[in-house]
C-alpha cells in the first residue's frame, strides 16, 4: 500500500497519477488525511494521559513513603480517572487505526510516469514484437481440437473429476507439460535465481501482504475451515518469505523462482476466446520474484523483461511486448509489461507472461525493509514476472509447430521430453 508520509508529502501528485487509472481518489486520499490526523491527535491525548499517570503514581509511592496516606490516596482517585481515559483513548486509538488502515488497502498503486493513459487493453502500448508467424495449412486446427485429434490434454474428463476449468493432461501431452516447467526453472536458474518449494496455500496476511486481499478475494479459492487460501500464483508464498524481514544492502539482489499450480475463481464466460487451455481455474506456472533496492529496481524490472524475451526466442514463438495503460494495470503495479504469443490457428494474441515492478506498495504491506548505509530502516521493491505461465504457452507450441505429419516440438524441449513429435 501507499505510505502515510508520501501521501502526506505527495497528495496532489498521487491523486494526479491515479487519474491515470480512472480513479478518482481524491476522497479516499483526503479521507485517509483525516484519519491520520485524527490518529495522530488520540495518540499524542494518550501519550500524555500516560505521561500524567505515571507522574501520579510516583508522587503516590513518595507520599506513602513519607506517611501522608491520606494525600496519597485523594492521588489514587485522580489516577483511576486517568487510567479509564486511557483506557478509553486506547479503544478509540485501535479503531481509527483499524478504519485508516482499511482505507490505504482501498487505493491502488500509483502507476509510474511512464504508464499511459487508457480505459482498456485496446489502449495497452505495443513496445516490441519478434518473431515470424508461421503459415499453416487451410486445415490448421486449434489447440482444443489438436488436444483431441493426438488425445493429450481431456477437458471433458477434467469436468468429469472437477468442473470447467480442471483439464486432465494425457501421455506426451502430460510430458510436454513437465519438459516445459523443468527447461522454465533450468532457464532461470541460469540466470541467477533460486529455485523455491512453497506451500499453495496460504494465510490471510501472505494475501495480504502481496495485495491479493481484499482486492482480489473472490477470485480465490477460500478453504473456509482452515481460513487458508489457493494461491492464484507463486508470487504469493514466494514474496511472503521475506515478510518482516530487515535486509542489509549487501542482499540485493534476492532471485527466487518457484513452480506451482495455480488457482483463480475467474468468472465464466463463454466462446472462443475462453475455450481450451485459454482460460482455465487450475494450471501450472514458473514464477521469477525478485527484491532489490529502490536505485536498482527499473534495471531489474528491464533484466526480467529480456530474460523472457531469451525464453521465447528460444521457443521460437512469434511474440509482443505490450505496456499495460492505467485502466488495465493491475491493483498492486506501478508498471506492468505484457508478452503475448501469437496463436496462428486462432489468429490472436495470447498473454503468456506478465513482468511488474510493485516499487514500495507490497513492500510496506509486508513490512519488508533494509538498513541503509545509515543505518536507517527503508522499504525494499519487490518485482515478480511469469517465466512462464504454461496453458497459453503449450496452446502457442500446439497450434504454431502442427504439420502434416504431427505436432513437432520446439528444438529446446526435445531433451526435456525424450521425443520430437507428437503424432
Amino acid at each position: 500500500m501507499l505510505q502515510l508520509q508520501t501521501i502526506r508529502e505527495k497528495k496532489d501528485e498521487i491523486i494526479t497519477a491515479l487519474k491515470k487509472r480512472n480513479i478518482d481518489a481524491s476522497s479516499l486520499v483526503n479521507g485517509v488525511l483525516e484519519l491520520d490526523e485524527k490518529r495522530r491527535a488520540t495518540q499524542t491525548r494518550l501519550d500524555n494521559t500516560l505521561a500524567e499517570s505515571n507522574k501520579l503514581s510516583k508522587e503516590i509511592g513518595m507520599l506513602f513513603k513519607s506517611g501522608k496516606a491520606q494525600e496519597a490516596n485523594q492521588l489514587k482517585e485522580k489516577t483511576g480517572t486517568l487510567k479509564e481515559t486511557s483506557k478509553t483513548l486506547g479503544e478509540e486509538l485501535g479503531s481509527i487505526s483499524e478504519a485508516l488502515q482499511s482505507l490505504l488497502y482501498q487505493i491502488p498503486n500509483a502507476p509510474h510516469e511512464s504508464v499511459p493513459a487508457g480505459n482498456t487493453e485496446e489502449d495497452n502500448e505495443e513496445i516490441f514484437k519478434e518473431g515470424d508467424v508461421p503459415e499453416l495449412a487451410t486445415d490448421a486446427l486449434p489447440h482444443w481440437e489438436l488436444a483431441k485429434k493426438y488425445d493429450i490434454i481431456d477437458f471433458e474428463l477434467g469436468v468429469k473429476i472437477t468442473g470447467a476449468g480442471f483439464p486432465v493432461y494425457k501421455g506426451k501431452g502430460a510430458r510436454l507439460q513437465r519438459a516445459l516447467i523443468s527447461y522454465f526453472l533450468d532457464k532461470n536458474a541460469e540466470a541467477g535465481y533460486t529455485e523455491m518449494q512453497v506451500p499453495h496455500l496460504v494465510n490471510e496476511a501472505s494475501g495480504y501482504g502481496t495485495g491479493q486481499l481484499p482486492d482480489k478475494e473472490g477470485q480465490m479459492y477460500h478453504v473456509t475451515a482452515d481460513d487458508l487460501y489457493l494461491i492464484p500464483t507463486a508470487e504469493v508464498p514466494v514474496t511472503n518469505l521475506l515478510r518482516d524481514e530487515i535486509l542489509a544492502e549487501s542482499d540485493f539482489p534476492i532471485q527466487y523462482t518457484a513452480y506451482t499450480p495455480c488457482f483463480r475463481r475467474e468468472a465464466g464466460s463463454y466462446g472462443a476466446h475462453v475455450r481450451g487451455l485459454n482460460r482455465l481455474h487450475q494450471f501450472d506456472k514458473v514464477e521469477i520474484v525478485r527484491v532489490e533496492h529502490p536505485d536498482k529496481s527499473y534495471e531489474a524490472l528491464d533484466a526480467m523483461v529480456e530474460h523472457v524475451k531469451g525464453i521465447l526466442r528460444d521457443l521460437k514463438l512469434p511474440y509482443r511486448i505490450l505496456r499495460l495503460c492505467g485502466g488495465d494495470l493491475g491493483f498492486t503495479s506501478a508498471l506492468t509489461y505484457d508478452f503475448e504469443v501469437f496463436s496462428t490457428a486462432q489468429d490472436r494474441w495470447l498473454e503468456i507472461s506478465s513482468v511488474s515492478n510493485f516499487e514500495t506498495y507490497q513492500a510496506n504491506r509486508l513490512k519488508l525493509r533494509y538498513k541503509d548505509e545509515n543505518g536507517k530502516s527503508q522499504l525494499a521493491h519487490t518485482l515478480n514476472g511469469s517465466s512462464l505461465a504454461l496453458p497459453r504457452v503449450l496452446a502457442g507450441i500446439l497450434e504454431n509447430y502442427q504439420t502434416a505429419e504431427g505436432i513437432k516440438i520446439p528444438e529446446v524441449l526435445v531433451p526435456y521430453c525424450g521425443f520430437d513429435i507428437i503424432d
